[in-house]
């Protein structure tokens, strides 16, 4: 978890700089019932539908995802390779991410978690990685706003 979803979680905290000794704390988790645990809980239905073992959710790849979409909200681009991060292995080396393969869907303008999964699953491409077996693990990011509406991205890795 980055420090921006601390202060996003905290707006009681006036000056997010000084913490002071018992003040209480917010600590934000993705639940099944957040956008991202739900497009989790898709892609681990279609799996299942498929034979494949679930993926588990990786808290430190999702928050990578969640920087990949709001990067590319903030930044105006839609594209693998982002101006501040580079490509998507770079994105993961830059965050300390280990894993053997990896690979990353995006997404942008769907205004639903059911609709950005129905057309992952109808791109040959997109699905190839979201039922790709070797895969492990997911981190599922989302952003609101920019050019688009919104902001997809999915992370996948094997470890």
């Amino acid at each position: 978890m980055g420090l921006s979803e601390l202060i996003e979680a905290n707006p009681q905290v006036r000056h997010p700089d000084i913490i002071f000794p018992g003040q209480a704390i917010n600590i934000p988790t993705a639940s099944k019932g957040s956008i991202e645990g739900r497009v989790t809980t898709l892609i681990n239905q279609e799996r299942k539908k498929n034979g494949l073992s679930p993926l588990q959710t990786d808290r430190h790849l999702s928050m990578v995802a969640k920087y990949k979409s709001r990067d590319m909200r903030d930044t105006g681009y839609f594209s693998h390779r982002s101006p501040t991060y580079g490509s998507p292995d770079d994105m993961l080396k830059s965050f300390h991410i280990s894993y053997r393969q990896a690979a990353e869907n995006i997404a942008a303008g769907q205004a639903s978690y059911e609709e950005v999964m129905k057309e992952w699953m109808d791109s040959p491409v997109h699905r190839k990685n979201i039922l790709n077996g070797s895969y492990t693990h997911v981190g599922v990011g989302y952003a609101e706003g920019g050019a688009y509406g919104t902001y997809w991205t999915q992370l996948f890795i094997s470890k």
